[in-house]
């Protein structure tokens, strides 16, 4: 108890523990390596057509539809509604993965998973508006590095159940769905207590409100006046916010760690969706043993290691983080391509861990710069506006490369596609590499 008082007397320490902790249990999800084998077996019996060129982009679609709404409410609300929300559209999400029939059920498991997924920016951003800007590179680094840990708990034991209990599919979702339900009323009381310095409509009746030091009440009691009223109440807040995002987004620094935000995620997303695709066509699951989960969990253990890393060195990001922009988006291009062209389920493997691991190392990078350059206001906003343009991106993608009512390419055809995607981010970033080292 001692401890736990401590903890609690260091604001920025027991915010971030109490995200981080929401971060492990809400990506933990045991059955998510498996989805595509679920869904072509002979509990949904789809195929492998209709799960790329049919399925899948719906989910695209509809968290395009849901994010503009979302991070608009995210400000609005103050985060923790969005937070009860996604955790109530993570219980219906394997309800229907367990118990609902049929091809239009899983349509609207797209759409219920688009919403889950878009929430996830008002978890990304409520670090922002309760610690001080000091901090924000230690914490984007243990929440980046809890929801990694997570994910890969979650395939580990996804992997030992499959592969030595040999376990039907069926009941990873069914132990991801009772996971779902312990973890969501623990996930309301943890969203209440990392809000609960907050003033307004949503945390009036909390009586932990002075969980910050005196001397960070002082320095930031001004600040947290507009944030912590309850949000965009009036025109006045609502057009101080958009000032100081358009103010933010007029540095080069925010444009420049925005503009890799947007483009690496769209290409990362679209990767995440249907590797299992180009997995199960190298080797199909069907009549081999398929490794996804060991392979979720490396790469995630990978991507923690080099998340919680970066939380602690001391480097100038302003200039050595353009370079290693340059420097992981070119490794993640040749991955992206070994992928593609490679024949072997292994090397397959092992570019899939390289990509991801580049990809959560810079992801963890560009949040706390951007973040380290706007208001407090407007970490939502700002945020919510990447990841719009990033599904944006990415809706355009599939509409043209994968939707069956275009071109719907083979799995193949369009691993190169993405693999030139990113090529032009690394000629993109390299070009920025060498005026950050001139300018070095």
């Amino acid at each position: 108890m001692g401890s736990w008082a401590n903890l609690k007397s260091s604001s920025w320490a027991y915010h971030t523990a109490v995200l981080s902790l929401y971060g492990f249990f809400a990506y933990c999800r045991v059955a998510e390596p498996f989805l595509t084998p679920y869904l072509m077996g002979p509990h949904k019996n789809i195929s492998g057509e209709v799960v790329t060129n049919y399925l899948f982009p719906i989910w695209t679609y509809s968290k395009l539809a849901c994010l503009l709404p979302v991070f608009l409410l995210t400000d609005f609300l103050r985060h923790k509604p969005l937070v009860v929300v996604q955790g109530l559209f993570l219980v219906t999400n394997y309800v229907l993965l367990c118990f609902a029939p049929g091809l239009l059920a899983m349509v609207f498991l797209q759409v219920n998973y688009a919403v889950v997924t878009s929430t996830e920016v008002a978890y990304l951003s409520y670090i922002y508006s309760v610690i001080p800007i000091e901090n924000y590179q230690r914490a984007t680094g243990y929440l980046r590095s809890a929801m990694l840990v997570g994910y890969t708990f979650g395939a580990s034991l996804a992997q030992v159940l499959v592969s030595v209990a040999e376990l039907d599919l069926f009941y990873l979702n069914a132990i991801t769905l009772g996971t779902r339900g312990l973890f969501f009323k623990g996930k309301k009381d943890a969203a209440v207590g990392s809000s609960s310095h907050q003033t307004g409509p949503l945390g009036a009746d909390r009586p932990e409100e002075a969980v910050m030091d005196k001397e960070e009440v002082g320095s930031r009691k001004e600040k947290m006046e507009l944030n912590g009223s309850g949000g965009w109440h009036s025109w006045e807040n609502m057009a101080t916010a958009g000032h100081l995002l358009w103010k933010s987004f007029r540095e080069t620094n925010v444009i420049y760690w925005s503009l890799w935000w947007a483009l690496a995620t769209a290409g990362y997303e679209q990767i995440f969706n249907y590797v299992q695709l180009m997995w199960d066509h190298i080797e199909p699951s069907a009549t081999s043993s398929i490794y996804n989960g060991a392979v979720e969990a490396a790469c995630s253990l990978v991507g923690a290691v080099a998340a919680f890393s970066v939380g602690h060195l001391k480097v100038t990001w302003a200039v050595w983080g353009e370079l290693a922009l340059g420097l992981f988006s070119a490794v993640a291009t040749g991955a992206v391509f070994l992928m593609a062209l490679t024949s072997s389920i292994w090397a397959c493997y092992a570019g899939y861990v390289l990509f991801k691991s580049c990809y959560m190392l810079l992801i963890t990078i560009t949040t706390f710069q951007i973040a380290s350059n706007l208001s407090m206001e407007c970490y939502a906003l700002a945020f919510g506006i990447n990841t719009f343009v990033a599904i944006l991106l990415q809706t355009i993608i599939t509409l043209v490369v994968v939707d069956e009512a275009t071109l719907g390419l083979d799995i193949v055809t369009q691993f190169i596609i993405y693999g030139s995607y990113y090529a032009f981010i690394s000629e993109h970033e390299s070009s920025g590499d060498v005026i950050s080292a001139e300018r070095f």
